[in-house]
C-alpha cells in the first residue's frame, strides 16, 4: 500500500487562499466567503462543525489578507489549524452581532461567491447588514476552485483508489447468498476502514430488483442465488475520496445479464477513452451514453456519467450533457455509466479517472469483468 503522505503545510494553504482570491478577481467577484465544510478544509485545514448556528466565515478578497471570522469559544481550535499562520482571526462573542463584525471586511457593495452549504440565516444576515451586496454560489461562481489537483492531492486520491480496490478484491470472497444487503454493506465498511479509510461515506448494495435504483441504500432484502448485485462504495483516506462501483453476480448469470453487463463495460471503456485535455466534460458523457443507446438501452441510463472527486466524494466538474467546461490535466472525476431495468436488475461500473497531459489515467485497476460470487 502507498506510504502515508506528508501533511499539507501552512504555505500550501496560503497558496490555495491566494489562488482563490485571484480566481475571484478574474471572475469579477469582490471576494469569496467560505462557510464550514469542504471548501474551508481545503483552503485552511480547519474543520469546524458545519452544524453550528454560530457564524464562522473565511473572507478572501483581492488585495487583502485572509480573515477568518470565528466565535470566540472556537478561536483556539481555529488558531491551531494547519493554515492558521496565513490567517487573521476576527472573533466575536455570544450576544454580539457577527454580521457587524464581518461587514467591514466586505465593504458596502460588490458581488461575492459564497459556499453552497452556507446557512440561509447567515446569508440573510449579511444581506440585511449590507443591502448593496449580492451573492452567488461558489459552484456557480468558481466551479473550478478545487477541480484541478496538484501532485500531492493526486497521490492521496491514488491511495484512496488503491484502498477501494483492495476492498473490492476482499468483498468478492465473502458469502452473498442468504445474507442481507446490510450484512454485505457492513463488510464493505469494515474493509474500507481496514485498508485505511478514516471515513466511510456510502456502501451501496443493490441486489436483484434493488439494483435498478442507482442510489439504493442497503436494506433488509436477503440476497438470493441468481441475483445481480451492484456494489458502490467509498469514503475518505488521507482526507481524499474514493468511489468505485462493480457489479457481481451470485451464481451463473443468464445470457441477458451477461449482455447488459458487457454493454455497460464497453460504455465505461468508451467514456474513459474520451478523457483528454481540451475535451469538454460533456464529451465523456456522450461517449459512454452513445454505446448504451446504440444497443437500445438509452432510456435505462438515468444519471450523469460522472462527478468530480477530491476532499469530498461528489464535487464539480460533472460529466453531463450541456457541461462545456474543458478538461484540464489534474482534474479527477468518476466515469460510471449504468443500465437499470426496473423491477429486474441494474449494472454499473465506475472508476475514478484523472486527466493527464495526453489522455486519462484510471485510479482504479480491478477487473471490470463480471465477478461470480457465492
Amino acid at each position: 500500500m502507498t506510504a502515508t503522505p506528508p501533511p499539507f503545510t501552512a504555505d500550501d494553504y496560503k497558496a490555495r487562499m491566494e489562488r482563490a482570491a485571484r480566481s475571484a478577481a478574474d471572475a469579477g467577484l469582490a471576494g469569496v466567503l467560505v462557510a464550514p465544510g469542504p471548501d474551508m478544509v481545503w483552503l485552511t485545514g480547519y474543520a469546524p462543525t458545519a452544524a453550528t448556528e454560530r457564524l464562522t466565515l473565511l473572507v478572501l478578497a483581492p488585495g487583502q489578507d485572509p480573515v477568518l471570522v470565528v466565535p470566540t469559544l472556537e478561536a483556539p481550535d481555529a488558531a491551531a489549524a494547519a493554515g492558521a499562520p496565513a490567517l487573521t482571526l476576527r472573533d466575536w462573542t455570544d450576544g454580539k452581532d457577527p454580521y457587524a463584525v464581518t461587514a467591514p471586511l466586505l465593504g458596502t457593495s460588490g458581488r461575492f461567491g459564497i459556499s453552497d452549504n452556507a446557512w440561509a440565516m447567515h446569508l440573510i444576515g449579511l444581506q440585511k447588514t449590507l443591502p448593496d451586496t449580492s451573492y452567488a454560489s461558489l459552484t456557480e461562481a468558481l466551479p473550478m476552485l478545487r477541480a484541478v489537483k496538484d501532485a500531492a492531492e493526486l497521490e492521496r486520491l491514488a491511495a484512496a483508489g488503491e484502498a477501494a480496490d483492495a476492498t473490492y478484491e476482499e468483498i468478492k470472497k465473502v458469502s452473498f447468498a442468504g445474507r442481507r444487503e446490510t450484512d454485505v454493506a457492513g463488510d464493505l465498511a469494515d474493509l474500507l476502514r481496514q485498508f485505511g479509510h478514516s471515513q466511510v461515506d456510502f456502501t451501496v448494495v443493490g441486489s436483484g430488483p434493488n439494483g435498478a435504483n442507482p442510489h439504493h441504500e442497503a436494506g433488509e432484502r436477503v440476497i438470493e442465488d441468481g441475483d445481480m448485485v451492484v456494489l458502490d462504495f467509498g469514503g475518505l483516506k488521507y482526507g481524499y475520496g474514493s468511489d468505485t462501483s462493480r457489479t457481481v453476480h451470485v451464481g451463473e448469470p443468464t445470457d441477458e445479464e451477461r449482455r447488459v453487463h458487457d454493454i455497460v463495460r464497453e460504455a465505461q471503456a468508451a467514456g474513459c477513452a474520451a478523457v483528454r485535455p481540451g475535451a469538454a466534460c460533456q464529451d465523456v458523457d456522450r461517449a459512454a451514453r452513445a454505446v448504451i443507446t446504440e444497443f437500445g438501452y438509452g432510456q435505462y441510463f438515468i444519471h450523469r456519467t460522472g462527478h468530480g472527486i477530491g476532499v469530498t466524494t461528489h464535487e464539480p466538474p460533472y460529466m453531463i450533457e450541456g457541461e462545456e467546461q474543458p478538461l484540464v490535466p489534474g482534474m479527477c472525476f468518476s466515469v460510471e455509466p449504468g443500465i437499470y431495468l426496473p423491477g429486474r436488475f441494474g449494472v454499473r461500473i465506475e472508476d475514478i479517472v484523472t486527466v493527464t497531459e495526453d489522455g486519462g489515467r484510471r485510479l482504479n485497476s480491478t477487473s471490470r469483468d463480471m465477478a461470480i460470487v457465492s
